[in-house]
């Protein structure tokens, strides 16, 4: 028996509900205002079709503290979207332009004692890269051996850690839809590296600055930089 594309098609073929799919071909997710922005209807319309969505199989949820969250839900559905963009209109960027305090903040921010924005998922990504710790179920990061000991060479013994939740937790980031360390070892890193002077909480509000010696501390531990602006490297 042939497979059912009316199902899909039906849900892709309505103009609001490509331009919300087409936003989410970057991989991240997004929060429904954004894609109601970038799909150019109200917050209303947009919450009746991203649950047509979900329902239909093409959008999965993701629930952080009071929000949700939506991004593609498979690789399938990314490449049938993708197939369709030579003849799909372009939709409006979700990227709006920032202030300066603004811009600071995604580029790095304290999340509830941890480190977040574009550095912060950079550094998740470059502890996940380099073996130290590795994605696990429930929204956990179990550590490695080789982590335990990259850590504790930090002064961060493991070990001691302990949580219901778990030591260490992904956390999806709420900038750049991606995660970022959480959970008792994110918040002492973050310590670790402003005991070093790496990272500098600014006076008011949540921006971190790293600084010229995170540069360097960073770049050489973990390969994260910073562009020819002075801001966390893409």
């Amino acid at each position: 028996m042939d497979a059912n594309i009316a199902s899909p098609a039906a849900l892709i073929g309505d103009p609001v509900r490509a331009a919300m799919l087409q936003a989410l071909q970057d991989g991240r997710a997004q929060p429904a205002g954004a894609l109601a922005w970038a799909a150019g209807v109200t917050a209303q319309a947009a919450s009746n079709h991203l649950s047509r969505l979900v329902e239909g199989g093409l959008l999965s949820v993701e629930r952080e503290g009071r929000h949700r969250y939506y991004r593609l839900a498979s690789a399938e559905v990314a490449h049938a979207i993708e197939a369709l963009s030579a003849i799909a209109a372009p939709v409006r960027s979700l990227e709006v332009p920032r202030s300066p305090k603004a811009r600071a903040l995604r580029d790095a921010r304290c999340c509830y004692g941890h480190l977040a924005g574009r550095l912060g998922v950079k550094v998740a990504d470059a502890l996940v890269e380099r073996g130290l710790l590795t994605p696990a179920d429930d929204k956990r990061y179990a550590v490695t051996d080789e982590g335990r000991a990259w850590f504790g060479e930090l002064g961060i013994e493991v070990a001691t850690l302990a949580s219901p939740r778990g030591v260490a937790r992904q956390c999806l980031d709420w900038t750049e839809r991606r995660h970022h360390l959480a959970g008792p070892l994110g918040v002492k890193l973050l310590a670790a590296m402003r005991e070093r002077g790496w990272l500098a909480l600014e006076a008011k509000g949540r921006a971190v600055r790293l600084t010229a010696e995170g540069v360097i501390a960073l770049r050489g531990l973990l390969g994260v930089g910073l562009d020819d602006d002075g801001r966390v490297a893409a």
